[in-house]
């Protein structure tokens, strides 16, 4: 079983790919900076958990497309 994710952290992070999808990657590290220049999160806590799914997101993203050809 995985973590669950609550409905605010999933919401945020699909507009956040809907908006800026071309900048992220599939690096956790990577994805921490690029948040923190985006947007203004109230704790460093919110924004990894941000970071964490959207790295998740672009990871199935790429497996999808891998699977596709």
């Amino acid at each position: 079983m995985g973590r669950i994710r609550t409905t605010p952290i999933k919401r945020i992070t699909h507009e956040l790919i809907e908006k800026y999808g071309y900048r992220f990657t599939d690096n956790f590290e990577e994805n921490q900076r690029i948040l923190a220049g985006l947007i203004i999160t109230p704790s460093k806590r919110l924004r990894n958990k941000i970071a964490g799914y959207v790295t998740t997101v672009v990871k199935k993203g790429k497996k999808s497309e891998e699977s596709e050809l």
